[in-house]
């Protein structure tokens, strides 16, 4: 994982909530190279990385993985037993028994508020899970079991829709040496 500041008044291009991006060859270049601890940097080179980093991300496309959240509490009650356990395989009307609510009426707060179906958004939530799983190592079978995907065929499709790339070569990009 790579930290990088960027001042609040070079973040007007840039999207107004978390996101996820693809990582071009360059941006990639330039934030190893304004993270590498072993090098001492002038002002003047980071603040031109940091130009090229910017300017990168605004061209790269969003990968969608934003997870709004919910106002109503009766859907922020259902998103938080979700979070709590990605893997669950919760229809919205066992979630509806436990919050209180339809299933109908969380399908209803779930397109009102949050702009998309349950299912999108419990596949979005699995996804942010597996990435981190993937980021530690974890394999693609153990992830795909462990984010509630019935098989690893599913979880791969799944996860390239989304991320559009396959697990492996997500994993594989994290490893330098696998470049």
């Amino acid at each position: 994982m790579r930290l990088v500041v960027i001042p609040a008044e070079s973040c007007a291009a840039l999207i107004g909530h978390p996101g996820v991006f693809m990582v071009s060859p360059l941006l990639r270049e330039a934030l190893l190279s304004m993270t590498d601890q072993q090098k001492s940097r002038s002002a003047q080179a980071v603040d031109r990385l940091r130009a090229v980093v910017i300017d990168e991300l605004i061209e790269a496309p969003d990968q969608s993985l934003h997870l709004p959240e919910p106002r109503d509490d009766r859907l922020r009650a259902a998103t938080e037993l979700l979070r709590l356990d990605p893997g669950q395989s919760a229809t919205l009307a066992e979630l509806g028994r436990t919050t209180g609510a339809s299933a109908r009426t969380l399908s209803r707060l779930f397109h009102d508020e949050l702009g998309t179906s349950f299912i999108r958004w419990r596949t979005i939530l699995r996804i942010h899970h597996a990435l981190a799983h993937l980021t530690s190592g974890r394999s693609v079978t153990d992830t795909a079991i462990e984010c509630g995907w019935s098989n690893p065929t599913s979880f791969i499709d799944a996860f390239t829709a989304i991320v559009g790339q396959t697990p492996g070569r997500y994993q594989a990009t994290l490893d330098p040496r696998g470049m």
